[in-house]
């Protein structure tokens, strides 16, 4: 038996080092992600799921779209491998290279904002006081700024994270929650505010928020970035990065651009009326698009604490093993185990639990019982593909590390097109809750293509530990799926033994069953985890898998 190389010592450390990182973004998205959940607590409340709500969904659209997709990467994907590699070779050269990558974006976005803010002012003369259309416009004017700004923090954050400083970006949202959620309740209880006005101080508090996040970032790069005017020698970089980031916004914000068309067959009614042209009664009402967000936050929360953290966590790692294969397959499987580690229990979890979940975070003040019901079997809906969502953003910046960018790009514009068609059709059948399953089948056939098309062509069996690499993965696949099972079925025995003992308020009820259901769910998975000697645990833990766990 050999001692391995100092090499491959280096390499493996390397491959193992995101799990910290991992844990750290994962730490602090859980904050924000709990921060956003009281967020919408308070706004359920205070809005309900009305015309004025479903306005201020609809019209925070655009603006949440960019939060998301380049929040959770987009620019960064193909902003990070450069930047990154500029910084170990050419620091000089990485400072302006940044410098330009920022301030060309900045101007461009601040550009596009204020011609769409003078059309959409134009418009707005053109629509009757007092219409739920008209009060969309106003939200849309007040927020679409935060654009650039929600922008710029995903450029300077991207920057910190290849610094190895992951915890600003991620805890920047925190700042937007809070100020959403403090800016509902003050409008409500400390102004009294109508519902209509409440809306209006939110949006202004997006805005407020944006700058917040940017200020904090700049703030965190203090004696790390150093920006220059000289910048005409990254000029080249610029656009080369330019040319790669159309193809990689189109791969990973086919989530988004899902939520995005989700959002508008829901906010049709706040926009239009209840009526398509020619007098045929529109599938869903005023309160659509206020259901479907709510869903959506609610399977959001396990995705971005887990998925999205993985993801965000592997990349700098991937693009640093992309010039080694074996280096490079072995962190991409321990980012695939541990994403369907985490997603595949979260999945089948959320759907079991859906109902005293929306009851717990949402139900009371303007938050109706069926409220309650839309929210929850839409959720139900979208849950199905917590796993697919996790994994995909993992494979997608699988083949950006390696500059195959037109991949996922091309499985992405059929993702989306399959989206459309499968929302158009079920939305007459199933209203708000066919938009979220045809988001979430669309999802599982990306993911499966993706996963198809990263074994043919990233993954190549031309290294010593191949084999052990892909035998580790499918016992790993399997004892996640397998325990997944056990879980559900524990916690559907303890759901019928215990089905009389809860309290008999409907709130206090929903938070007993989903305090009980989560902490037998965790406490039979993460304890078959231990038992079996998951090494995903440990990575996760930032510590080395015990001997004899057999799927290193």
């Amino acid at each position: 038996m050999t001692d391995a190389s100092p090499e491959a010592v280096k390499e493996s450390a390397q491959s193992e080092s995101f799990g910290g990182h991992a844990r750290t973004v994962m730490g602090f998205t859980l904050l924000s992600r709990i921060s956003g959940l009281l967020r919408d607590a308070v706004c359920s409340r205070v809005f309900g799921a009305g015309a004025e709500w479903s306005a201020f969904v609809t019209a925070f659209i655009i603006p949440n779209l960019f939060r998301r997709l380049f929040g959770e990467g987009a620019i960064s994907a193909a902003f990070i491998p450069e930047y990154a590699r500029l910084s170990e070779r050419d620091p000089a050269l990485a400072h302006r290279f940044a410098s330009l990558t920022v301030g060309a974006l900045a101007v461009f976005l601040s550009l596009l904002v204020l011609i769409v803010e003078l059309a959409l002012i134009v418009v707005l003369g053109l629509l009757p006081e007092g219409s739920a259309g008209r009060l969309t416009l106003v939200l849309a004017i007040v927020m679409l700024p935060f654009m650039p700004l929600v922008c710029i923090t995903a450029m300077l954050g991207g920057m910190l994270q290849s610094h190895g400083r992951f915890v600003p970006h991620a805890a920047s949202p925190i700042l937007l929650n809070v100020m959403m959620a403090g800016s509902a309740a003050m409008a409500a209880w400390w102004w009294g505010l109508s519902v209509r006005d409440g809306v209006v101080v939110v949006a202004v508090s997006v805005l407020v928020a944006g700058f917040a996040q940017v200020g904090w970032c700049l703030w965190s790069l203090r004696g790390i970035a150093i920006w220059t005017r000289a910048v005409s020698d990254a000029a080249g970089l610029f656009r080369s990065m330019l040319l790669r980031m159309g193809p990689v916004i189109i791969g990973m914000g086919t989530l988004q651009l899902g939520t995005l068309i989700d959002g508008v067959l829901a906010g049709y009614p706040v926009l239009f009326g209840a009526t398509l042209p020619g007098g045929r009664a529109y599938p869903m009402d005023e309160g659509s698009a206020s259901v479907l967000f709510y869903a959506s936050r609610l399977y959001q929360f396990p995705l971005g604490v887990f998925g999205i953290a993985i993801a965000t966590a592997v990349f700098p790692a991937l693009a640093r093993a992309a010039a080694n294969a074996l280096n490079f397959r072995l962190t991409l499987s321990r980012s695939v185990r541990l994403s369907l580690f985490i997603g595949i229990p979260a999945t089948v979890g959320i759907m079991l639990v859906s109902k005293d979940l929306a009851t717990a975070i949402y139900r009371g003040g303007a938050f109706s019982d069926d409220d309650v019901a839309r929210t929850s079997a839409t959720l139900s809906m979208y849950a199905l593909a917590i796993w697919a969502y996790s994994l995909t953003h993992v494979l997608t910046r699988a083949f950006y590390a390696v500059g195959m960018t037109k991949v996922p790009m091309r499985v992405g514009l059929v993702t989306v097109l399959a989206n459309v068609c499968g929302s158009i059709v079920l939305m007459w059948w199933l209203q708000e809750r066919g938009l979220a399953l045809a988001t979430a089948i669309a999802a599982c056939g990306q993911t499966l293509a993706l996963s198809v098309l990263a074994m043919r062509l990233l993954v190549r069996n031309d290294g010593a530990g191949t084999e052990r690499v892909d035998a580790g993965a499918a016992r790993s696949v399997m004892l996640t799926v397998g325990w997944s099972v056990l879980m559900v079925a524990c916690i559907l025995v303890v759901q019928r033994m215990t089905a009389g003992l809860l309290p008999g308020g409907a709130w206090s009820g929903s938070l007993v069953a989903l305090a009980r259901d989560v902490g037998l769910g965790a406490a039979i998975y993460l304890g078959g985890a231990v038992v079996m000697r998951r090494p995903e645990l440990w990575w996760l833990l930032e510590r080395p898998a015990k001997r004899g766990s057999g799927t290193e």
